[in-house]
Protein backbone atom coordinates (compact mmCIF):
# COMPACT_ATOMS: atom_id res chain seq x y z
CA UNK A 1 0.00 0.00 0.00
CA UNK A 2 2.95 2.87 0.77
CA UNK A 3 4.77 1.82 -2.31
CA UNK A 4 0.92 2.54 -4.39
CA UNK A 5 1.10 5.92 -2.20
CA UNK A 6 4.53 6.67 -2.82
CA UNK A 7 3.95 6.38 -6.75
CA UNK A 8 1.10 8.46 -6.63
CA UNK A 9 2.65 11.05 -4.99
CA UNK A 10 5.74 10.89 -6.82
CA UNK A 11 3.90 11.03 -10.56
CA UNK A 12 1.68 14.23 -8.58
CA UNK A 13 4.56 15.99 -7.71
CA UNK A 14 5.98 15.69 -11.44
CA UNK A 15 6.26 18.80 -13.50
CA UNK A 16 3.18 17.86 -15.46
CA UNK A 17 1.56 17.71 -11.78
CA UNK A 18 2.63 21.04 -10.58
CA UNK A 19 1.22 23.06 -13.62
CA UNK A 20 -2.21 21.43 -12.57
CA UNK A 21 -1.92 22.35 -9.13
CA UNK A 22 -1.18 25.83 -9.84
CA UNK A 23 -4.16 25.80 -12.12
CA UNK A 24 -6.36 24.29 -9.43
CA UNK A 25 -5.43 27.54 -6.64
CA UNK A 26 -5.80 29.57 -9.27
CA UNK A 27 -9.25 29.06 -10.21
CA UNK A 28 -10.39 28.22 -6.30
CA UNK A 29 -8.74 31.81 -5.72
CA UNK A 30 -11.03 33.33 -8.63
CA UNK A 31 -14.00 31.85 -7.42
CA UNK A 32 -13.42 32.67 -3.80
CA UNK A 33 -12.96 36.25 -4.81
CA UNK A 34 -16.07 36.77 -7.34
CA UNK A 35 -18.41 35.65 -4.67
CA UNK A 36 -19.45 37.36 -1.32
CA UNK A 37 -22.01 35.14 0.06
CA UNK A 38 -23.48 33.83 -2.27
CA UNK A 39 -24.26 37.49 -4.01
CA UNK A 40 -22.48 38.97 -7.03
CA UNK A 41 -21.70 42.35 -6.71
CA UNK A 42 -22.04 44.77 -9.47
CA UNK A 43 -19.97 47.30 -10.27
CA UNK A 44 -21.35 51.01 -10.16
CA UNK A 45 -22.56 52.69 -13.95
CA UNK A 46 -21.74 56.35 -14.34
CA UNK A 47 -23.93 57.54 -17.25
CA UNK A 48 -21.98 60.00 -18.92
CA UNK A 49 -25.52 61.28 -20.17
CA UNK A 50 -26.85 62.21 -16.92
CA UNK A 51 -24.60 63.83 -14.38
CA UNK A 52 -25.45 66.04 -12.43
CA UNK A 53 -23.45 69.59 -11.44
CA UNK A 54 -21.91 69.41 -7.98
CA UNK A 55 -23.59 71.35 -5.28
CA UNK A 56 -22.41 74.93 -4.73
CA UNK A 57 -19.79 75.59 -2.06
CA UNK A 58 -21.29 77.02 0.67
CA UNK A 59 -19.84 80.60 1.90
CA UNK A 60 -17.48 80.67 4.70
CA UNK A 61 -18.88 81.35 7.87
CA UNK A 62 -17.97 82.91 11.16
CA UNK A 63 -18.74 82.79 14.91
CA UNK A 64 -17.31 86.31 14.96
CA UNK A 65 -19.37 89.23 14.00
CA UNK A 66 -18.53 91.56 11.41
CA UNK A 67 -17.80 94.58 13.29
CA UNK A 68 -18.43 98.22 12.17
CA UNK A 69 -17.98 101.34 13.64
CA UNK A 70 -20.31 104.50 13.10
CA UNK A 71 -18.91 107.95 14.92
CA UNK A 72 -21.23 110.03 16.13
CA UNK A 73 -22.07 112.38 13.37
CA UNK A 74 -25.95 112.23 14.54
CA UNK A 75 -26.82 110.97 17.86
CA UNK A 76 -27.07 107.24 18.98
CA UNK A 77 -30.36 107.07 18.07
CA UNK A 78 -30.09 108.09 15.06
CA UNK A 79 -27.47 106.05 14.46
CA UNK A 80 -28.92 102.88 15.22
CA UNK A 81 -32.02 103.48 13.15
CA UNK A 82 -30.57 104.72 10.15
CA UNK A 83 -27.56 102.01 9.86
CA UNK A 84 -29.34 98.95 10.87
CA UNK A 85 -30.78 97.65 7.31
CA UNK A 86 -27.61 98.33 6.12
CA UNK A 87 -25.81 95.73 8.79
CA UNK A 88 -28.57 93.78 7.95
CA UNK A 89 -27.62 93.60 4.47
CA UNK A 90 -23.85 93.52 4.93
CA UNK A 91 -24.24 90.27 7.42
CA UNK A 92 -26.26 88.53 4.78
CA UNK A 93 -24.02 89.38 2.25
CA UNK A 94 -20.69 88.45 4.62
CA UNK A 95 -23.03 85.31 5.84
CA UNK A 96 -21.65 86.82 9.12
CA UNK A 97 -23.31 88.35 12.18
CA UNK A 98 -22.31 92.29 12.33
CA UNK A 99 -22.14 94.24 15.59
CA UNK A 100 -22.95 97.85 15.11
CA UNK A 101 -20.06 99.77 17.87
CA UNK A 102 -20.65 102.84 18.49
CA UNK A 103 -18.29 105.52 21.10
CA UNK A 104 -18.96 109.37 22.07
CA UNK A 105 -16.25 110.65 20.20
CA UNK A 106 -14.58 110.36 16.87
CA UNK A 107 -11.08 109.76 18.49
CA UNK A 108 -12.12 106.86 19.79
CA UNK A 109 -13.58 105.34 17.12
CA UNK A 110 -10.06 106.39 15.15
CA UNK A 111 -8.57 104.37 18.11
CA UNK A 112 -10.51 101.32 17.29
CA UNK A 113 -9.09 101.32 13.48
CA UNK A 114 -6.25 101.49 14.36
CA UNK A 115 -6.28 98.83 17.06
CA UNK A 116 -7.77 96.71 14.74
CA UNK A 117 -10.77 95.98 17.20
CA UNK A 118 -13.50 96.86 14.29
CA UNK A 119 -13.84 95.73 10.75
CA UNK A 120 -14.67 98.69 8.79
CA UNK A 121 -15.86 102.14 10.45
CA UNK A 122 -17.89 105.06 8.70
CA UNK A 123 -16.34 108.13 10.07
CA UNK A 124 -16.09 111.67 9.79
CA UNK A 125 -13.73 113.53 7.30
CA UNK A 126 -11.80 115.48 9.54
CA UNK A 127 -11.44 112.36 11.55
CA UNK A 128 -9.72 110.82 8.70
CA UNK A 129 -7.76 113.78 7.84
CA UNK A 130 -5.99 113.89 11.49
CA UNK A 131 -5.12 110.51 11.48
CA UNK A 132 -3.52 110.57 7.68
CA UNK A 133 0.21 110.54 8.71
CA UNK A 134 -0.38 107.68 11.33
CA UNK A 135 -1.69 105.70 8.12
CA UNK A 136 -3.75 103.45 10.06
CA UNK A 137 -6.94 103.30 8.11
CA UNK A 138 -7.33 103.63 4.59
CA UNK A 139 -10.63 104.86 2.45
CA UNK A 140 -13.03 102.17 0.94
CA UNK A 141 -15.17 103.69 -0.16
CA UNK A 142 -17.34 107.19 -0.52
CA UNK A 143 -21.39 108.00 -0.50
CA UNK A 144 -22.61 109.62 -3.23
CA UNK A 145 -25.87 111.95 -2.64
CA UNK A 146 -27.59 113.37 -5.49
CA UNK A 147 -24.63 112.90 -7.94
CA UNK A 148 -21.85 114.58 -5.49
CA UNK A 149 -19.44 113.44 -3.52
CA UNK A 150 -18.76 116.46 -1.71
CA UNK A 151 -20.40 117.82 1.33
CA UNK A 152 -20.23 121.72 2.96
CA UNK A 153 -20.31 122.98 6.37
CA UNK A 154 -22.97 125.23 6.90
CA UNK A 155 -23.12 127.89 9.75
CA UNK A 156 -26.69 127.93 11.31
CA UNK A 157 -28.92 130.11 13.55
CA UNK A 158 -31.88 131.11 15.18
CA UNK A 159 -34.52 132.21 12.15
CA UNK A 160 -35.41 134.85 15.13
CA UNK A 161 -31.83 136.36 15.70
CA UNK A 162 -30.68 139.33 14.02
CA UNK A 163 -27.08 137.38 13.08
CA UNK A 164 -26.96 137.62 9.53
CA UNK A 165 -23.14 136.66 9.71
CA UNK A 166 -20.19 134.98 11.25
CA UNK A 167 -19.10 138.07 12.60
CA UNK A 168 -22.27 138.79 14.38
CA UNK A 169 -21.24 135.58 16.57
CA UNK A 170 -18.86 137.37 18.59
CA UNK A 171 -19.40 137.39 21.87
CA UNK A 172 -22.44 134.78 21.66
CA UNK A 173 -22.49 131.31 22.55
CA UNK A 174 -21.50 128.59 19.57
CA UNK A 175 -21.70 124.81 19.59
CA UNK A 176 -19.28 122.86 17.99
CA UNK A 177 -19.71 119.24 17.44
CA UNK A 178 -16.17 117.16 17.88
CA UNK A 179 -12.85 118.34 18.04
CA UNK A 180 -12.33 115.58 15.24
CA UNK A 181 -14.98 117.27 13.18
CA UNK A 182 -14.53 118.92 9.93
CA UNK A 183 -17.75 120.78 9.58
CA UNK A 184 -18.79 121.00 13.29
CA UNK A 185 -15.05 122.33 14.32
CA UNK A 186 -12.30 122.28 12.00
CA UNK A 187 -14.35 124.62 9.73
CA UNK A 188 -15.42 127.32 12.26
CA UNK A 189 -11.46 127.08 13.90
CA UNK A 190 -10.66 127.97 10.15
CA UNK A 191 -12.67 130.96 9.97
CA UNK A 192 -11.21 131.72 13.50
CA UNK A 193 -7.80 131.95 12.13
CA UNK A 194 -8.30 134.14 9.48
CA UNK A 195 -9.76 136.50 11.53
CA UNK A 196 -6.39 135.83 13.73
CA UNK A 197 -8.69 134.64 16.69
CA UNK A 198 -9.20 131.96 19.28
CA UNK A 199 -12.72 130.38 19.92
CA UNK A 200 -11.77 131.98 23.74
CA UNK A 201 -11.34 135.13 22.09
CA UNK A 202 -13.82 135.21 19.40
CA UNK A 203 -17.19 133.69 21.48
CA UNK A 204 -18.63 134.11 24.97
CA UNK A 205 -18.89 130.59 25.28
CA UNK A 206 -18.28 127.35 23.49
CA UNK A 207 -20.15 124.05 24.08
CA UNK A 208 -19.40 120.33 22.33
CA UNK A 209 -22.56 118.41 21.31
CA UNK A 210 -20.93 115.48 20.00
CA UNK A 211 -23.49 115.22 17.31
CA UNK A 212 -24.38 117.12 14.92
CA UNK A 213 -28.33 116.72 15.21
CA UNK A 214 -27.49 117.17 19.17
CA UNK A 215 -25.72 120.50 17.69
CA UNK A 216 -28.92 121.58 15.63
CA UNK A 217 -30.94 121.29 18.62
CA UNK A 218 -28.89 123.40 20.87
CA UNK A 219 -29.92 126.17 18.69
CA UNK A 220 -33.49 125.45 18.21
CA UNK A 221 -33.88 124.96 22.16
CA UNK A 222 -31.44 128.20 22.73
CA UNK A 223 -28.74 126.37 24.35
CA UNK A 224 -26.19 128.07 21.46
CA UNK A 225 -26.74 131.54 19.42
CA UNK A 226 -25.06 129.73 16.17
CA UNK A 227 -23.39 126.23 15.70
CA UNK A 228 -21.28 124.32 12.60
CA UNK A 229 -23.09 121.49 11.01
CA UNK A 230 -22.60 119.28 8.27
CA UNK A 231 -25.28 120.24 5.59
CA UNK A 232 -26.52 116.69 4.91
CA UNK A 233 -27.31 115.99 8.06
CA UNK A 234 -29.43 119.69 8.38
CA UNK A 235 -31.23 118.74 5.00
CA UNK A 236 -32.28 115.47 6.57
CA UNK A 237 -33.47 116.67 9.85
CA UNK A 238 -35.12 119.23 8.15
CA UNK A 239 -37.06 116.87 5.76
CA UNK A 240 -37.90 114.91 9.30
CA UNK A 241 -39.36 117.84 11.01
CA UNK A 242 -40.52 120.70 8.34
CA UNK A 243 -41.15 123.05 11.39
CA UNK A 244 -37.30 123.45 11.52
CA UNK A 245 -37.50 125.71 8.42
CA UNK A 246 -39.52 128.13 10.30
CA UNK A 247 -36.92 128.10 13.00
CA UNK A 248 -33.23 127.74 11.64
CA UNK A 249 -31.56 129.59 9.38
CA UNK A 250 -28.45 128.95 7.31
CA UNK A 251 -26.14 132.27 7.22
CA UNK A 252 -22.73 131.09 5.73
CA UNK A 253 -21.40 127.94 3.79
CA UNK A 254 -18.47 126.12 3.16
CA UNK A 255 -16.64 125.07 0.06
CA UNK A 256 -17.14 121.64 -0.86
CA UNK A 257 -15.19 119.21 1.23
CA UNK A 258 -14.52 114.91 0.58
CA UNK A 259 -18.11 112.93 1.63
CA UNK A 260 -17.32 111.65 5.03
CA UNK A 261 -15.42 107.68 4.43
CA UNK A 262 -16.19 104.53 4.52
CA UNK A 263 -12.61 102.94 6.33
CA UNK A 264 -10.65 99.96 6.89
CA UNK A 265 -7.35 99.15 8.99
CA UNK A 266 -4.28 99.77 7.03
CA UNK A 267 -3.93 95.79 7.24
CA UNK A 268 -6.35 94.60 5.74
CA UNK A 269 -6.14 91.59 3.31
CA UNK A 270 -6.21 92.30 -0.43
CA UNK A 271 -8.72 89.46 -0.80
CA UNK A 272 -11.25 90.81 2.58
CA UNK A 273 -11.00 94.84 1.12
CA UNK A 274 -11.59 93.25 -2.92
CA UNK A 275 -14.92 91.43 -1.33
CA UNK A 276 -15.74 94.26 0.92
CA UNK A 277 -15.37 96.65 -1.95
CA UNK A 278 -17.45 94.68 -4.37
CA UNK A 279 -20.46 94.69 -1.81
CA UNK A 280 -20.30 98.23 -1.59
CA UNK A 281 -20.01 98.99 -4.97
CA UNK A 282 -22.65 96.91 -6.67
CA UNK A 283 -25.29 97.46 -3.42
CA UNK A 284 -27.90 100.01 -5.07
CA UNK A 285 -27.67 97.57 -7.73
CA UNK A 286 -29.70 94.76 -5.85
CA UNK A 287 -33.17 95.97 -4.27
CA UNK A 288 -32.02 95.34 -0.48
CA UNK A 289 -29.18 97.11 -0.88
CA UNK A 290 -31.00 100.08 -2.48
CA UNK A 291 -33.42 99.98 0.38
CA UNK A 292 -30.26 99.85 2.88
CA UNK A 293 -28.95 103.20 1.34
CA UNK A 294 -32.29 105.18 1.06
CA UNK A 295 -32.51 104.72 4.55
CA UNK A 296 -29.10 106.15 4.99
CA UNK A 297 -30.17 109.09 1.94
CA UNK A 298 -27.55 107.49 -0.55
CA UNK A 299 -27.55 107.07 -3.54
CA UNK A 300 -24.56 104.53 -4.20
CA UNK A 301 -20.90 104.06 -2.91
CA UNK A 302 -17.96 105.05 -5.38
CA UNK A 303 -14.15 104.90 -4.90
CA UNK A 304 -12.69 107.82 -3.61
CA UNK A 305 -11.44 110.80 -5.14
CA UNK A 306 -8.02 111.36 -2.81
CA UNK A 307 -7.80 115.05 -3.90
CA UNK A 308 -11.47 115.95 -1.87
CA UNK A 309 -9.22 115.19 1.59
CA UNK A 310 -7.24 118.32 1.14
CA UNK A 311 -8.75 121.39 1.20
CA UNK A 312 -7.08 124.35 3.11
CA UNK A 313 -9.45 124.12 6.24
CA UNK A 314 -8.51 120.90 7.47
CA UNK A 315 -5.19 121.59 7.89
CA UNK A 316 -6.00 124.30 10.49
CA UNK A 317 -3.00 123.85 12.86
CA UNK A 318 -0.90 124.82 10.17
CA UNK A 319 -1.61 128.45 9.24
CA UNK A 320 -0.82 131.05 10.56
CA UNK A 321 -2.86 133.95 11.36
CA UNK A 322 -3.25 136.06 8.34
CA UNK A 323 -3.06 139.47 9.79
Amino acid sequence: MRRVLRGHYRSFIRPDGICCLWVFFLTLCLLLLGCDNGKEKKAPVVRLDKLKALAAARPETSSIPFRVAVAAIVSPEGTVESYRPLLAYLGEKLNRKTQLIQRRTYWEVNDMIAKNRVDLAFICTGAYIQQEKMHAMSILVVPEIDGKVTYNAVIIVSAKSNIQSFEDLRGKVFAFTDPLSNTGYLYPLHLLTERCSTPDEFFHKTIFTYSHDRSIMAVVDGVADGASVDNIVYENALRKDPRLKKKLKVIMKSEDFGMPPVVVPSNISSIKRKRLESIFLHMHEDPKGRAALKHLGIDRFVRPTMELYSAPCLKYKDQPCSK
